[in-house]
């Protein structure tokens, strides 16, 4: 074994005879060490049941899987998608017969956020071009190098071991140490995720099995019967029907109330502390996981741009560059002039569900005359309209095209100039005589 697959092995295997119980347990099968030292068995499919975790690994897959996924073509000015390619249909719409792109997508970033790889089959027709991608879980998943390049072998499940050449398959990585294999958030976070895993069994078990009563009755004496006495009152005064009504005591009868005890809380605290945690992981604002502690209107504004900003963003890079490298020929990325291809997410998706944002949006670019109202009109679902792909700008909203030129005068109107009325006969010799 050569220096360089045994440094990309994402496990070391360790030998487990037919007759030890623990080869057929499936929550050892993660040879790495699974259990925390909270006691928590923390694996990528278990982690998966503590909300937290589950929360923030929708809301990433969802959200990016959601954007728009185009196939464009161009050298970045007027370029257009390019969807009569099979690539753009599959990346688009339809990842194979069973699964929409979205569900592809959103199921392979899934893999990515919790393994730490999202591994994919990579079909192509006679002609090279992709027509269909099938996800393959992680864990079946084992890369190493053979005769200096990169191959996959992919576990069948009692069948022969498949290997796959690096063109077959589509590795989305995530953070990594070598470029090769990602990191499992899920195996490196595995003391903080068990440790909100063990806050939630130990509440379960709390309330599950606990002694907790709410209240507590005391009597002088000694009853005769307190089974029958427990039941008669818990028929009168147990439910959230019954609260708030009048308890009538007998024979010096007294009743404390019990509240949570002050450790209680502190467990409390501990939990809502665990969201913060994750979140951190998973890089997210903790509102985004529904911790609203320390949120109010003046930051959450801000909240959400950092998500898109320090979140979503950097993946969407990474994303397009892995669909450019891996799906796409040298000759595709590489042609000249308005024949090279690549992959871009529409971004303008995050606008959909905030309706002043679009407007401001939309506003913005038709008055920089970038947008036409047909193209607003066009991103909205509406028909176009007669005189609506004109762009404006806010120069007495003039045409682009008259925008730089100088105006021209309007010449000063020309005043004709009346004939003088004719004299009557014998004014002039009249005015004669009086200037003299």
């Amino acid at each position: 074994m050569g220096i360089v697959s045994r440094m990309i092995r994402p496990h070391e295997f360790k030998d487990l005879s037919v007759a030890d119980p623990k080869a057929w347990d499936r929550s050892l099968w993660n040879l790495a060490g699974s259990q925390s030292i909270s006691g928590e068995n923390v694996t990528e499919t278990t982690a998966m049941t503590y909300a937290a975790v589950w929360n923030a690994v929708e809301l990433i897959s969802s959200t990016i899987s959601a954007l728009p996924l185009n196939l464009m073509q161009g050298q970045g000015k007027m370029d257009r998608i390019a969807d009569d390619n099979k690539l753009h249909d599959v990346l688009h719409r339809q990842w194979n017969p069973y699964m929409t792109a979205k569900r592809g997508r959103e199921t392979q970033i899934a893999h990515v956020l919790t393994w730490g790889n999202g591994y994919a089959e990579i079909v192509r027709n006679g002609y090279g071009e992709v027509v269909q991608l099938w996800p393959i879980a992680p864990d079946r998943v084992t890369p190493r190098m053979e005769n200096g390049a990169l191959v996959y072998d992919v576990n069948m499940g009692g069948q022969p071991t498949l290997t796959l050449p690096r063109e077959k398959i589509l590795h989305i990585i995530g953070p990594s140490y070598d470029g090769v294999i990602g990191y499992s958030r899920i195996a490196v976070g595995r003391k903080s995720h068990g440790l909100g895993m063990a806050m939630e069994t130990f509440g379960a078990l709390y309330f599950g099995k606990g002694t907790h009563p709410s209240a507590v009755i005391t009597h002088p004496n000694q009853l005769k019967d307190t089974k029958a006495f427990r039941d008669a009152v818990s028929a009168v005064y147990a439910g959230l029907g019954s609260s708030h009504q009048l308890m009538v005591l007998e024979d010096g009868m007294k009743i404390e109330k019990i509240g949570i005890p002050p450790e209680d809380s502190q467990f409390l605290e501990s939990r809502q502390f665990q969201i913060q945690e994750v979140a951190r992981w998973f890089n997210v604002p903790p509102h985004k996981l529904k911790d609203l502690t320390r949120s109010s209107f003046n930051n959450i504004e801000s909240e959400d741009a950092s998500f898109l900003r320090d979140r979503i963003l950097p993946d969407l890079v990474d994303l397009e560059q892995s669909y450019d490298m891996q799906l796409l020929t040298d000759s595709e990325r590489n042609k000249s002039g308005r024949g090279r291809l690549y992959c871009k997410h529409n971004v303008k998706g995050l606008l959909r569900a905030d309706t002043a944002a679009r407007t401001s949006f939309y506003q913005a670019m038709l008055d920089r005359g970038v947008f036409s109202i047909n193209e607003v009109r066009d991103l909205e679902d509406m028909d176009p309209i007669k005189g609506g792909d004109i762009h404006l700008i806010p120069m007495n909203m003039t045409t682009l095209e008259n925008a730089g030129k100088p105006q021209e005068s309007t010449p000063a109107p020309v005043v004709k100039e009346l004939p003088a009325p004719a004299k009557k006969q014998g004014e002039g010799e009249q005015a004669n005589e009086d200037m003299v």
